[in-house]
């Protein structure tokens, strides 16, 4: 017995400093112990503050981009094959809802070659379904299967790159994921706890970062409308107007581009700041191999015509090609360091796959969520303080066990969580106070039953070892349902409610270990220092 004792004490004695060393470390000041606190009790938004907001993808940005890239690949493949055709161009969704009407149009392929182009289409393009419109004109719809993997791929993608961003900038807990609410079609959350400057890190996610570069055909013009009675009122097939951003020239200035991109930002490898020869800041930019051989083959082929860098569906800059261009670039005229470290930040972590629409902002103070905090010790000490009281005065010395093992089991979940970098929110306070509701529930279950077995006649050592042993299936029982409810919480619930199902679960696993454990070697060590003993204060 008094081995079997010693080696439980070890191992008792092993969790509760490794819980104390999982809370406060080991501290040399007071400074470094509040230090330690903040780094592994980690506060979540609704209790150190910070922004709240809800960005929309818009997805039909990438399903366009896939049909300019399904447009190139199909002029290839067709200029190999010897295949002529009038015009191919596609049309421009302008909303989330029309993103699943996006269609390529074929005009103007000679009959005796539809063969080959329904053949080519089947062999190399299986995403797309070609639909004959008449004997020389046909259309390619996306499959739906196609249109929705693509949508789901652009908001997970989407979710990456914000996360890049946001982790670049040194955020800690930030919470960056698909909204839960199930009318918040292709919607992403995000929360950043104690965030120091809101302004621009929301201005950094508003960056699309679109990087694109495309050829000039024509301007600069002072207007959309003096662009237009240039070319008759109607703009050259696959051409777009695209206007200078501010600041960038003198009054607004326009230029017609093609509509598709010679490189976009999926290109790029990586980007930095820097400066130029004029030490002006820039964001410089190297190209992936493939993006580098396309670019250069294209600058070799128009050495004299003219380039524009686009960023956001706005011109940063405008320069005439003099020689082979391949494996990098610079978008130069950036008004300081910031801004040449965000937007080389926004490149490096990718270009997001769609655009995104700025839709909600809510920002807590760190007033509340300081009184959330107060509020809820205060409730939490008046809790454990009622139960402490209650178990003493009913259950006499056998309470202290019970106090002893609620102390336990609530350093023991706090410890876990800061080891696991959980953050704490209201849920999780609820969780946790749940949790210790739970661990007085499994005492209670425990004293009653060695009540029962004393009234019985036993022996206090018979009726202390029978009670904790039919009691523990009973505990196990109670303990895994609650865990099955906690894990259907956590898939299917948003941030606060997996919160609240993991500081729960983790409160049940060491409830099983202070309840039945500890509080099972607290008694025989009464027993091993008082063998004689017929009988319980219980």
């Amino acid at each position: 017995m008094q081995k079997s004792l010693r080696w439980r004490w070890i191992l008792i004695a092993i969790v509760l400093l490794l819980s104390v060393y999982g809370v406060i470390g080991l501290p040399k000041s007071m400074a470094e112990l509040k230090t330690n606190l903040d780094k592994n009790i980690r506060l979540g938004l609704d209790l150190k503050g910070g922004s709240h907001l809800i960005l929309q993808v818009q997805v039909q940005d990438a399903a366009k981009v896939e049909a300019d890239q399904a447009i190139e690949r199909l002029k290839d493949e067709l200029r190999k094959a010897g295949v002529n055709y009038a015009s191919m161009e596609r049309n421009d969704p302008t909303t989330i809802e029309q993103a699943d009407s996006i269609q390529i149009d074929i005009r103007g392929v000679p009959a005796e070659k539809s063969g080959d182009l329904r053949r080519i289409v089947s062999e190399r393009f299986a995403t797309w379904v070609l639909t004959p419109v008449s004997s020389t004109d046909y259309r390619m719809n996306m499959r739906p299967s196609e249109l929705l993997a693509l949508k789901s791929d652009t908001v997970e993608r989407s979710i990456r790159t914000i996360e890049q961003r946001i982790n670049g900038l040194g955020l800690t807990e930030p919470v960056i994921q698909q909204h839960g609410r199930t009318d918040a079609e292709f919607e992403i959350l995000v929360q950043l706890p104690g965030v120091d400057d809101p302004a621009r890190v929301k201005q950094i996610m508003q960056t699309a970062a679109m990087l694109e570069i495309s050829e000039v055909k024509d301007g600069p013009f002072a207007s959309p409308e003096q662009a237009m009675a240039k070319h008759g009122g109607v703009l050259p097939l696959n051409t777009k107007l695209v206007k200078m951003a501010p600041g960038k020239s003198e009054g607004d200035s326009w230029y017609l581009l093609t509509r598709t991109p010679v490189i976009t930002g999926r290109d790029l490898r990586t980007a930095r700041p820097g400066r130029d020869e004029f030490q002006k800041w820039e964001a410089a930019f190297t190209l992936s191999q493939d993006g580098a051989r396309r670019f250069g083959r294209f600058t070799e082929a128009n050495i004299g015509n003219r380039l524009a860098v686009i960023l956001d569906n706005q011109i940063r800059s405008v320069a005439t090609i003099q020689n082979r261009i391949e494996d990098s670039g610079r978008i130069t005229g950036l008004s300081g360091e910031q801004e040449a470290s965000d937007l080389a930040l926004v490149l490096r972590a990718g270009s997001l796959p769609a655009g995104i629409v700025y839709l909600e902002e809510r920002t807590v103070g760190p007033s509340l969520g300081s009184d959330s905090i107060r509020q809820g010790v205060v409730a939490g000490l008046v809790g454990l303080a009622l139960v402490i009281l209650v178990m003493l005065v009913y259950y006499r010395k056998a309470g202290v066990n019970a106090v002893v093992a609620l102390i336990l089991n609530g350093v023991i979940t706090i410890a876990m969580l800061g080891y696991f970098d959980a953050v704490w929110t209201l849920p999780g306070i609820a969780g946790l106070i749940l949790s210790l509701g739970m661990a007085v529930d499994s005492n209670v279950l425990i004293f009653e039953r060695i009540r029962e077995e004393m009234r019985a006649g036993k022996a206090a050592p018979s009726a202390v070892s029978a009670g904790f042993d039919r009691v523990f299936l009973t505990i196990i029982d109670t303990h895994v349902t609650t865990v099955v409810a906690c894990a259907f919480l956590f898939m299917f619930g948003t941030g606060p409610v997996k919160g609240f199902a993991v500081t729960l679960v983790i409160g049940l696993i060491a409830n099983v270990f202070t309840a039945v454990f500890v509080s099972r070697t607290m008694f025989e060590f009464s027993f091993y220092r008082n063998p004689k003993m017929a009988e319980l204060s219980i």
